[in-house]
């Protein structure tokens, strides 16, 4: 599941599974079984642009010279697409940034020069608020590392990149938009779900139900697209047998999940569909206190401490956060191995390097796009700039994982590259809780495929591949593929 944080959706770094920073970000784990398509509980209840070529320097360090190159959405409704659309406001950058005719792949180029000359600079927000950007790495480690930030989503001045997202996350707030001590009293409920060792168990399960969707892809064909037939599928499987959530109403939550993370989607769209998955949860809480299993939704109820709106708002994280961020992880890190035909060789001729792969792509890719919010709760001297108290943060994970202090020639994908240091799981107590799956997932899924479908290739042109420019996790939306 890769926790990851995308707006709306209060989901950190959502790599969780994969790729994303908060306390989510990835898909649950528990040692299961169960035949695919199917989970241990019962029934329902109730376009790319031109590829990287060479970079272009600038000689401005102004803050509105960095401002000029970017390209932004200014309202909730309006989201910048592949070409660049928005706008720059009189008193810096506009966020969300739109990533402009560049490789899609890489972090948006306004973005990136706010990194070399001013790292810590003024953002304007799409209701004309103001909030601070922090896109290097070691500054970004600083803000999320420092209790003085605030996660809490309710303090005055949370800095929220949709009317969407600030509707969400203040009417319903996870633990992952709370500070401590609520924010470890709950995610300790789910520490044993994510430990390295319990997930490692689960391999064989992975890799079977992976192995199964490939029979199934390859079945007389030599076409599919990855994302709907693969992809997918493999962490929505795993997330709903770790919650005991029924595989057959995938369709359900899918369809809610994509509202929730979409940057278009008004505020009376994500109310409604926030609560039409609220209260399917709230069944299935209910459901397993008349049967109970030993998936995480169950246990959590015999637990004895949570009601069920309490279980329904810790599952929504999950079940959201542990299927689209490694579906998308996994399918973005497909393309981008495609386009460097000789990482993929690599990998192909030494599947040690697998495990270091991910995390290299992890940097690379960086799901979460838009940068995690914080709140500053005392005055605090970040990269030589004061934030004052009041004032809202976000840290751009992207640009932070670009940072050539950092990743010597990090603009590059190395499958060979020691990237262990990368912040796509995000930092600090809030960092991704289901990370180890997340990995996990990631290092079968591409294991898997390079050794089973040794022709793999794109099936249509690059740049008519269409990417989710306009999600809070990024990604593509279908990736039609041969072999």
């Amino acid at each position: 599941m890769t926790t990851v944080e995308p707006t709306p959706i209060d989901v950190e770094q959502s790599a969780g599974n994969v790729g994303t920073s908060g306390d989510v970000g990835t898909s649950g784990n528990t040692e299961t079984t169960g035949a695919l398509g199917t989970s241990r509980s019962t029934s329902m209840l109730g376009t790319a642009s031109t590829f990287r070529t060479s970079s272009t320097s600038s000689t401005s360090s102004t803050a509105s010279s960095i401002a000029s190159t970017l390209h932004a959405s200014r309202t909730s409704s309006t989201v910048s697409d592949a070409s660049g659309g928005g706008g720059v406001s009189e008193g810096g950058l506009v966020v969300p940034v739109g990533r402009g005719e560049g490789c899609p792949f890489d972090p948006p180029a306004g973005v990136e020069r706010a990194r070399r000359e001013q790292p810590v600079v003024r953002a304007t927000l799409w209701d004309g608020s103001s909030c601070w950007l922090v896109t290097r790495h070691e500054d970004v480690r600083a803000v999320l590392g420092d209790p003085r930030f605030s996660a809490d989503a309710t303090r005055p001045g949370f800095p929220f990149l949709t009317a969407g997202g600030r509707e969400i996350v203040t009417k319903k707030p996870t633990f992952i938009r709370q500070d401590d001590p609520e924010h470890a009293r709950l995610r300790r409920m789910l520490t044993a779900d994510f430990m390295v060792k319990k997930v490692e168990a689960m391999r064989p399960e992975v890799q079977r139900i992976a192995d199964e969707l490939l029979d199934r892809m390859t079945d007389g064909r030599t076409a599919a697209d990855l994302v709907a037939e693969f992809a997918l599928p493999l962490p929505s499987l795993v997330i709903c047998l770790l919650l005991g959530v029924p595989y057959e109403d995938h369709e359900f939550f899918q369809k809610r999940s994509g509202i929730l993370l979409s940057l278009r989607s008004g505020p009376e769209e994500i109310r409604t569909a926030q609560q039409e998955l609220h209260e399917y949860l709230v069944r299935l809480a209910r459901a397993k206190r008349e049967r109970p299993d030993d998936a995480i939704v169950s246990r959590l109820v015999a637990r004895g401490e949570l009601d069920d709106d309490e279980i329904a708002s810790i599952g929504r994280l999950l079940l959201v956060a542990g299927h689209e961020t490694t579906a998308n992880m996994t399918a973005l890190s497909t393309l981008a191995l495609l386009r460097n035909p000789g990482q993929m060789a690599r990998l192909r001729t030494d599947p040690s390097l697998i495990k270091g792969a991910v995390e290299e792509l992890l940097r690379y890719l960086t799901i979460v796009h838009n940068g995690l919010p914080r709140i500053a709760t005392e005055d605090v001297t970040v990269g030589g700039v004061t934030i004052r108290a009041g004032e809202g943060v976000l840290c751009t994970l992207n640009s932070a994982n670009r940072d050539e202090d950092v990743f010597p020639g990090g603009d590059v994908l190395d499958v060979g590259r020691d990237a262990r240091r990368h912040v796509a799981f995000g930092f600090g107590v809030h960092q991704c809780l289901g990370q180890p799956l997340a990995r996990v997932e990631l290092q079968i899924a591409l294991e898997t495929l390079l050794r089973r479908l040794p022709e793999l290739r794109l099936d249509v042109p690059f740049e008519e591949v269409r990417f989710r420019h306009d999600m809070g996790v990024y990604g593509v939306y279908a990736l039609p593929v041969a072999w």
